[in-house]
Order: structure tokens, then C-alpha cells, then sequence
């Protein structure tokens, strides 16, 4: 299969998220998590890449980053090189750790870059675990003075764009503004679904999708696949069939 060149950031910000292979966990306990934070503070902050926020759930990891010297794809690659050894080694597995291409987009003005932050560090919550505010592994804590020692995080683009520490807490507070999308291939999980589907279609109910015009329905379908739903997640929750999904 021919691979699609990855989209370059001209501001240099991107959303990446590393997947385990088969979904599989790649963070069994609290070592895991610190060896893989000391492995992004050797492999991508000690190659220039500035680290701007991150998550890690059990199965994948997401980061907002700055790529000044063009060096993200190489540091990546060393970041799930260094922990898939260490890893294997720990645990007896054989094989990839992580799926074999990150998943990544760029991040390309201010409201966007402001999502994304705001997306990572809800993900707990939108997995059901905690609020944003108790998980204790992502850098939601490193905007309000309490870093991480093992990663170090670059706070003060955001917290200045927010107007300090409590203007971040009340913009996490909020919800999504926008249709964030996360990083293309990137499929929402289920407990997303509904939310992001909601704020795609505003005042348009779910169930009248399926009862309007054709080029509006289409619209709403299109914005709907635009915001990260698969075709099945539109059929579900709509009511339209996956043929039409398709084809609009």
C-alpha cells in the first residue's frame, strides 16, 4: 500500500497520538508511564521538540507538540523504539509495541492549538475514569505549577493565550467550542461519539437527519464523517444507511 505523505505544519504544532498495536495496552503500571515520559524528555525535548501538553491512557498516548527543526518524525521513531525494548524486555512480548505509523496532524492557528490541549486532557473524562483535574498522568497538573520531573512542558503559549492558570481551568471547564477532530485515523471512541455528534448538528435533532432534504442531509452526513465518525458510528446514530453515508 502506497503511504500518503504526512501534512507539514507551517506553524510547527501538531496533535500526535501513539497507538498500541492492536490496540493492545502498551501502559501496564505507573514504571511504564515514567519510562515512557523519560523517554520523551531524551528523544523528543532533547532534540528540540517542545512538548506543549500530553495524555497517556492504557492503550495509547496523546501529545500536542512543536516541531521548530523538523526533526519530530526521527524523534518519534527513537521515542517508540527506546520504550518498545524496554517494553519487551519487561514483559516477554514479542513483536511491534505501538501500530507501525504515528498518527499525527498539524495544528495550524491559535483556537485549534487551544482545542487540542483542551481535547487531551479531557480524554479521561471522556472515558469515564476521573475529571481532567484527578488524572494524575497527563500535564494537566504541570499548568498549575506542579510539573511532572520526568517530562518537561512547555505551558506558556497556552496559559498565555488563556490568561493565566485560572483562565485554563474554566477553558477545560467549558467543553469543546469547536469539531475537534483528533489526528486523521484516528477513530473516536464511543463515549465520543454522541457528544461530538451533538455539538456537529446543533439544533438539528439525531433522529431528523434521516427525514431531511437530501442536500442538507448530506451536509450534516459529510460534517458528521468531517468530525471523526466512522460511516458505522453516522449510520448508528442517525438512522441513515451506510450506503448513503458513503456516497454523500
Amino acid at each position: 500500500m502506497v503511504r500518503v505523505a504526512r501534512q507539514v505544519s507551517e506553524s510547527g504544532y501538531y496533535h500526535v497520538v501513539l497507538r498500541g498495536s492492536g490496540r493492545q495496552v502498551i501502559f501496564e503500571d505507573d514504571a511504564d508511564r515514567r519510562a515512557f515520559l523519560l523517554a520523551a524528555q531524551r528523544c523528543l525535548v532533547g532534540s528540540g521538540v517542545a512538548v506543549i501538553a500530553w495524555c497517556l491512557m492504557d492503550n495509547h498516548a496523546h501529545l500536542v507538540v512543536r516541531d521548530d527543526a523538523g526533526c519530530l518524525s526521527e524523534a518519534l521513531h527513537r521515542l517508540t523504539t527506546s520504550y518498545a525494548r524496554r517494553y519487551n524486555t519487561r514483559t516477554g512480548h514479542v513483536g511491534h509495541v505501538f501500530q507501525e505509523r504515528f498518527r499525527s496532524s498539524p495544528i495550524e492557528d491559535e483556537p485549534y492549538l487551544l482545542e487540542a490541549v483542551r481535547y487531551i486532557h479531557n480524554n479521561p473524562e471522556k472515558a469515564c475514569l476521573c475529571r481532567a483535574e484527578e488524572y494524575p498522568w497527563s500535564s494537566y497538573a504541570d499548568y498549575f505549577g506542579h510539573p511532572h520531573e520526568e517530562l518537561e512542558v512547555e505551558r506558556g503559549v497556552v496559559l498565555g493565550l488563556l490568561g493565566g492558570e485560572e483562565g485554563f481551568s474554566e477553558f477545560c471547564r467549558t467543553g469543546a467550542g469547536l469539531s475537534y477532530r483528533p489526528p486523521s485515523g484516528v477513530r473516536l471512541d464511543e463515549s465520543e461519539t454522541l457528544e461530538v455528534a451533538r455539538r456537529v448538528l446543533g439544533d438539528v435533532p439525531l433522529a431528523a437527519v434521516r427525514t431531511l432534504p437530501p442536500a442538507r442531509r448530506n451536509e450534516l452526513l459529510r460534517a458528521l464523517r468531517d468530525a471523526g465518525l466512522s460511516i458505522r458510528q453516522v449510520e448508528r446514530l442517525t438512522g441513515v444507511g451506510r450506503n448513503t453515508v458513503a456516497r454523500a
